[in-house]
């Protein structure tokens, strides 16, 4: 490129960016007044909710912890219909996860509330109650869906309840619960005659966790799968 098309060049780029400024410049000024508004708006949401959770969650979060202690020690002590529905003045945790609903221990209402109803054998409130909970926790959340799928296979639901084995076992790596899930699945494959799934989950507790105790006596489980699945 010659100097004098270099120069033409730099030229048509300035005219560009000038003609570009113009156009944002007239943008602004056409619409000056909403643009304003909504710049204030953000910054208003901003400090809203850097406000709401300040002066209203952080007292409600204390305040949700005090709610749930006598429901703790219910569930601690066995007492399930007591922790769900609370003793004399003291919330239970259906309440408290009614409540609180906006904090931390309100969802974690809804796990014990969960765990209540799977050791009374409700089985559909418990998935109500689990269905409400969410956590990254990496012991809790595998937790949480692993007991949803123990309620499913109670009600009969054998299908579901294998999706949510495999989906916990796979959530964390861990090797207390990851094994735990990963055998469920297979024996709820087993039920539902799906016996490539089954050797599938079997297999992965023998390659992924050897150490853990559910691979002790994993061989055995995968031999009777594949013979079921040769018939």
């Amino acid at each position: 490129m010659s100097h004098k098309e270099e120069k033409n060049a730099e030229l048509e780029l300035d005219h560009t960016l000038i003609e570009t400024t113009h156009k944002v410049e007239t943008l602004y000024v056409t619409y000056k007044k909403q643009i304003n508004i909504a710049v204030v708006a953000a910054v208003l949401v901003v400090a809203g909710y850097i406000s709401f959770n300040k002066f209203y969650i952080e007292p409600l979060e204390k305040e949700a912890s005090a709610a749930i202690f006598t429901a703790q020690n219910l569930f601690e002590k066995d007492s399930f219909d007591l922790a769900l529905n609370g003793q004399g003045d003291a919330l239970g945790f259906i309440a408290v996860a009614d409540e609180y609903s906006l904090t931390k221990v309100g969802n974690l209402a809804h796990y014990y509330a969960g765990v209540c109803y799977m050791r009374k054998g409700e089985f559909q409130n418990a998935v109500d109650q689990l269905d409400d909970f969410s956590t990254k926790n990496e012991l809790v959340g595998p937790l949480a869906i692993g007991l949803k799928g123990d309620a499913y296979v109670e009600l009969k639901e054998v299908d579901k309840g294998a999706k949510l084995y495999m989906k916990a076992a796979g959530m964390s790596k861990n090797k207390l619960t990851a094994p735990i899930f990963l055998k469920k699945a297979g024996l709820a494959y087993e039920e539902l005659k799906e016996y490539k799934d089954a050797i599938s989950a079997y297999e992965k507790i023998k390659s992924d966790y050897s150490d853990a105790q559910e691979a002790q006596d994993i061989d055995k489980f995968i031999a009777r799968a594949t013979a079921a699945q040769a018939n």
